[in-house]
C-alpha cells in the first residue's frame, strides 16, 4: 500500500512538470505568432506594395479567425479530446510562418494571416480547458501564471523582430522581413514538439460532430446567465483595452509625448500585467471571484476614461499602470469563474465562447472608439469604454447575485 506522503509527492512532481510544460508551450507559441506581426507585418505588407486599406485588412483577419473558430474548437475539444486539437495548432504554428516566404502579392497575406490566426484560436480555449481540468483547486493561479508566460513571449517578440530586421537591412529586397518569418518558424518547432508530447486519458474516438451538437453547446452557454454575463465582462474588458492600445499613442503624440516614452508606457504596462496575474489568480482561488471581476472591469474602464485628463508622462504612466492592474484583476478571474460555473463536459465549449466574445470586444474597441473620436474627440471616445464597463458591470452583478458556485 502506497504511503499518502509518497502519493502526494508524486502528484506534486507531476503537477510541476505539467506547469513547466504549459508555460513553455504558451511562451513559444505566442512568441512565434507575435514576431510574425509586430513590427514586421505592416512593413512587409508595405514592401509588397500594399496600400493602407489592404494593410488594415491584413491586420484585421487574424482576430476574425478567433471570433469564428474559438467556440467550435472548444466544442470539439470536449468531444474528441484536447490532444488532437493541440497537435493541429502546433502544425499551424509551424507551417504558417513558412507560407509568408511564398508571398509576393500583398493580397495573399489575407488568407495566410487568417490561417495563422487559427493557431491561437485553437490554442487559447484548449489550454484554458486543460488548466481548468488539471488544476481544479488552483486554476486561477495557474491561468494567471500561464498568461504571464505568454506575455513574456509577447513582449520579447517585437524586440527580436526589430533586431532581425535591422541586422538584415543591408540585404536586398524582402530578405530582412522574410528572415523574421524564418525565426517565427524556428520558434514554432518547440510548439509542435510540445503538443506532440501532450498525453490525455480516456481519448475519445475521432468522429464528426453533428451541427446540432454545436447548436446545443451554444444555447447551453448563452442560456446560462452567469456564463453570458461573464463573457460580456471579457468583451467590455477587451473593448477598453483595444481602444487603449490603438488610440493612446495617437493621443500622446498630439500632446508632444516622445515616441520612446510611449514605448516605455506600454512596456511598463505589460510588465505589470505579467507580474500581477499570478497573484490575482491566487486571490481568485481563495476568495469570491465575482467582486474581483467587477472591480477589475470598473478600474480598467475608469483608467481609460482618465486618459484625456492626463497632463504629462508621469501621469499617463500611472494611468497606464492602473489600467494594466484592472485588466489583470478581471481577466484572470473570468476564466476561472467560467470553469467553476460551466458543466464539466462543456468546459472547452465555454472557454471557446469566452474567447470568441473577447475577440469581438477587442475588434470592436478600436472601431467604435475611432468613430466616436472622429465625431466628438478623445474625451468622449475614451469615456465610451468606461460607460460600457459600467453597464456591463451592472449586468454582471445582477446576473450572478445570490448564485454561489
Amino acid at each position: 500500500m502506497s504511503h499518502p506522503a509518497i502519493l502526494s509527492g508524486v502528484r506534486l512532481s507531476t503537477d510541476r512538470r505539467m506547469m513547466y510544460y504549459l508555460f513553455l508551450l504558451g511562451f513559444f507559441a505566442i512568441f512565434s505568432t507575435t514576431i510574425s506581426k509586430n513590427p514586421v507585418l505592416p512593413l512587409f505588407s508595405h514592401a509588397l506594395g500594399a496600400d493602407d486599406a489592404v494593410i488594415g485588412l491584413v491586420a484585421a483577419v487574424s482576430p476574425l479567425a478567433g471570433i469564428l473558430f474559438s467556440f467550435p474548437v472548444g466544442v470539439l475539444s470536449d468531444h474528441i479530446g484536447r490532444r488532437r486539437l493541440l497537435i493541429t495548432s502546433g502544425i499551424v504554428f509551424l507551417s504558417a510562418p513558412l507560407l509568408y516566404l511564398l508571398v509576393f502579392d500583398p493580397l495573399w497575406l489575407i488568407p495566410v494571416r487568417f490561417f495563422h490566426g487559427t493557431a491561437t484560436a485553437i490554442l487559447g480555449p484548449v489550454i484554458s480547458a486543460v488548466i481548468a481540468e488539471r488544476f481544479p483547486e488552483n486554476k486561477g493561479a495557474m491561468l494567471g501564471q500561464y498568461s504571464s508566460a505568454t506575455l513574456i513571449g509577447r513582449t520579447l517578440a517585437p524586440l527580436a523582430g526589430g533586431i532581425i530586421i535591422s541586422s538584415f537591412m543591408l540585404y536586398p529586397g524582402l530578405i530582412p522581413y522574410r528572415m523574421v518569418y524564418v525565426a517565427a518558424a524556428i520558434a514554432a518547432v518547440p510548439v509542435l514538439i510540445l503538443t506532440l508530447m501532450f498525453r490525455e486519458e480516456g481519448l475519445s474516438p475521432l468522429t464528426l460532430l453533428p451541427s446540432s451538437q454545436f447548436k446545443k453547446s451554444f444555447i447551453a452557454f448563452f442560456a446560462n446567465a452567469r456564463l453570458r454575463a461573464t463573457a460580456l465582462v471579457d468583451m467590455a474588458t477587451y473593448f477598453a483595452f483595444g481602444a487603449f492600445e490603438t488610440f493612446l499613442p495617437l493621443f500622446l503624440l498630439s500632446n508632444r509625448i516622445d515616441v520612446y516614452q510611449i514605448g516605455i508606457i506600454f512596456a511598463a504596462q505589460v510588465v505589470i500585467i505579467a507580474g500581477t496575474k499570478p497573484f490575482f489568480g491566487k486571490l481568485a482561488d481563495r476568495f469570491d471571484k465575482r467582486p474581483q471581476i467587477t472591480a477589475g472591469l470598473i478600474i480598467l474602464g475608469g483608467s481609460v476614461a482618465l486618459i484625456p485628463f492626463t497632463t504629462g508622462f508621469s501621469d499617463i504612466l500611472l494611468v497606464s499602470a492602473i489600467c494594466g492592474m484592472g485588466m489583470s484583476l478581471s481577466t484572470v478571474a473570468t476564466s476561472a469563474y467560467v470553469a467553476d460555473v460551466a458543466r464539466k463536459e462543456e468546459i472547452g465549449a465555454s472557454m471557446g465562447a469566452l474567447s470568441s466574445i473577447m475577440d469581438i470586444g477587442h475588434a470592436a474597441g478600436p472601431l467604435g472608439t475611432g468613430i466616436i473620436i472622429m465625431t466628438t474627440g478623445y474625451t468622449y471616445g475614451f469615456f465610451a469604454s468606461f460607460l460600457l464597463a459600467g453597464v456591463v458591470a451592472f449586468i454582471f452583478v445582477v446576473s450572478v447575485r445570490n448564485k454561489q458556485v
